[in-house]
């Protein structure tokens, strides 16, 4: 073979072969709830095999309608083998165990880590937009959302102390996703004034000391725990600022949801400097 011969038929299967690495993948298989959710809004029609049965939970997911079209796994490595994925997403603490035995059985996996601030969100949107070959939908979206968030006024002239408070008394910071979106909304998180801008465990005492403008509960879940029993202590009741639940789905995960979490804390905001 001459050797023009050789540079057409190696450019020949260069070729090929980026043509065959840059081709979406067909079978992609979710096993973290928050990936769930990314991938239905990013995904092409038919691309997304399988996701969490947590999906469809409306307790948990915010598109558990959306979900009950789609196969549930449970998160097992052989169910999710015999799946025949060509692309598994995970989140970074996700059924680790399953993570591992996909990757040493030659199955591509991305993982991704949970969203810690807003920026987060719109990264985590296009980083799904690039494993499933949606560049520009996902981008589309990341641009959307960042421009809906760039909407919301965060100039206030005070700023109220809101304190989440779930089991076992854990309060979010200023340094966390749900913590971003109370501050964004025009609070200040308990957590932060007491020195824990990450987020840690408020003693009961202190809260009650503290008495924030706002405390911020979830939604009670069948079943009991001695780890939340605090939050039906009798000295709740000396709280004197307000009261709002939100539901863990609605700021678990980064997703465009969020932007109505922070928008119903700016009206809760706006209520409590109403005069009484």
């Amino acid at each position: 073979m001459r050797f023009p011969e050789i540079i057409t038929l190696a450019t020949a299967l260069f070729s090929g072969a980026a043509a065959f690495a840059e081709t979406p993948p067909q079978r992609v298989v979710s096993i973290n709830l928050c990936t769930d959710q990314l991938a239905m809004m990013i995904a092409a029609p038919g691309q997304l095999s399988s996701i969490t049965a947590m999906a469809q939970d409306p307790r948990a997911s915010v598109m558990s309608d959306k979900a009950r079209a789609y196969p549930t796994n449970n998160g097992l490595a052989e169910e999710i083998y015999l799946l025949k994925p060509d692309l598994v997403l995970a989140g970074q603490f996700t059924a680790r165990a399953t993570v591992s035995m996909m990757r040493r059985l030659g199955v591509e996996i991305v993982e991704f880590s949970p969203a810690r601030s807003l920026d987060d969100v719109a990264a985590n949107m296009v980083k799904m937009g690039e494993a499933l070959g949606r560049e520009d939908v996902a981008q589309s979206m990341a641009e959307d959302f960042t421009r809906r968030l760039a909407e919301i006024d965060t100039l206030t002239v005070s700023r109220p102390t809101a304190a989440t408070y779930a089991a076992n008394g854990y309060s979010t910071g200023a340094q966390s996703l749900s913590g971003e979106i109370i501050e964004t909304a025009g609070f200040t998180t308990l957590a932060s004034e007491l020195g824990l801008p990450m987020g840690g465990f408020v003693p009961l005492e202190a809260l009650i000391m503290a008495n924030p403008n706002l405390v911020i509960s979830g939604a009670d879940y069948p079943g009991t725990a001695r780890a939340e029993e605090v939050l039906s202590h009798p000295a709740l009741t000396h709280l004197t600022g307000g009261h709002m639940p939100m539901q863990d789905k609605d700021w678990i995960c980064g997703l465009p949801s969020v932007l109505g979490a922070i928008e119903r804390l700016r009206d809760e905001r706006d209520m409590l400097e109403m005069p009484q």
